[in-house]
């Protein structure tokens, strides 16, 4: 059942990196991370060493899928070294590049499984999501981390929201094809702007995902068209804007004693800690959430990069690890009220 990258993915590998976009990346991130960005580059711009994680759908469980990925090398994600995490979430590492086909979408038939960056799962796993919870993915499509949230626990309510309208699309097959019809009668698909949120549902959830709209590294990286790739670059430094606004909305949309989990797809700082730190500064009742020891439990499948944030986590791709770039950061809502 296993293969290495074959025909599909054989049509990303002979995709042209986009010089726009690396020369404005080599710029920025040889500042940011040092020497680090040199082996970042490499793996970024060689998608012959990307890795695929195999995130097992406990709704439709594959023991055959799961004897195959034992006898091919595969290991599980953290060993069981985490704690509080979740049993019922199985997701298979290998060491080495190459990934399974994926399924087809079937209506009718759930899927056995969801290939994702392995390190996307960290900001669901940061959330803690506990049975009964009142959940918000804020930016939710394509849905992978709405997918891993209802592997580690049945919440009593998801509220799934994407603004834009094909995305949303995309969304809402996610859902049908990983996701019994029970279980779906507990989740709420919208298409509101999400910095609308917290005015429309405000104190209402328990948790908060806030998976934001980002320079997406690896996708812009082979951007197709150059003036497209230079119209994003120009318009790049309004994303930490919108990014603070949508965690605004999210922090209203949480209940005191909540916890909001931010993260991006991008290497930047400007998205990425800035953006942290200026909610902290601006917001007297949102407190940071150290998160050191996820870093320290996942070194072994993960390399992280200094954020000089207790609350902050940056992974970065490096050689048998190309996960990433995936920053994470964890808040809580205090019972104080805050400066807006």
């Amino acid at each position: 059942m296993l293969t290495q990258l074959k025909a599909k993915s054989e049509g990303k590998l002979a995709k042209q990196i986009c010089k726009v976009v690396l020369d404005h990346f080599e710029k920025q991130y040889s500042k940011e991370l040092g020497d680090a960005w040199n082996t970042v580059r490499e793996i970024l711009t060689s998608p012959s060493c990307w890795q695929y994680a195999v995130l097992l759908n406990r709704f439709n469980y594959p023991f055959e899928l799961e004897k195959d990925l034992h006898l091919k090398g595969y290991h599980t994600l953290f060993q069981g070294s985490l704690p509080n995490y979740p049993k019922s979430m199985k997701c298979y590492l290998s060491r080495t590049p190459g990934r399974i086909p994926s399924e087809r979408h079937q209506i009718g038939n759930l899927k056995k499984y969801y290939l994702l960056n392995a390190a996307s799962l960290l900001p669901v796993l940061a959330l803690e999501l506990r049975d009964g919870e009142k959940v918000l993915d804020l930016c939710a499509a394509p849905g992978g981390k709405s997918i891993a949230l209802l592997q580690c626990a049945c919440p009593g309510y998801l509220h799934c929201n994407e603004y834009d309208s094909l995305r949303l699309r995309w969304l809402r097959q996610t859902l049908e094809s990983f996701i019994p019809q029970p279980l779906i009668n507990v989740i709420k698909v919208s298409e509101l702007d999400g910095r609308k949120m917290g005015d429309a549902q405000p104190e209402m959830f328990d948790k908060v995902l806030v998976d934001a709209p980002c320079s997406n590294d690896r996708s812009w990286l082979f951007s197709s068209d150059s003036q497209k790739a230079s119209c994003r670059i120009s318009q790049r430094r309004n994303l930490p804007l919108l990014q603070i606004e949508l965690l605004r909305s999210a922090i209203k949309a949480l209940r005191p004693g909540g916890i909001l989990v931010y993260s991006t797809c991008t290497l930047s700082k400007a998205e990425n800690q800035d953006v942290i730190s200026e909610i902290l500064n601006s917001h007297g009742n949102i407190m940071p959430m150290d998160v050191k020891g996820i870093a320290r439990t996942c070194s072994h499948d993960f390399t992280f990069a200094p954020t000089g944030q207790e609350c902050g986590l940056l992974v970065i791709p490096d050689k048998g690890k190309a996960w990433g770039p995936m920053y994470v950061a964890k808040l809580k809502k205090s019972w104080s009220t805050g400066k807006w």
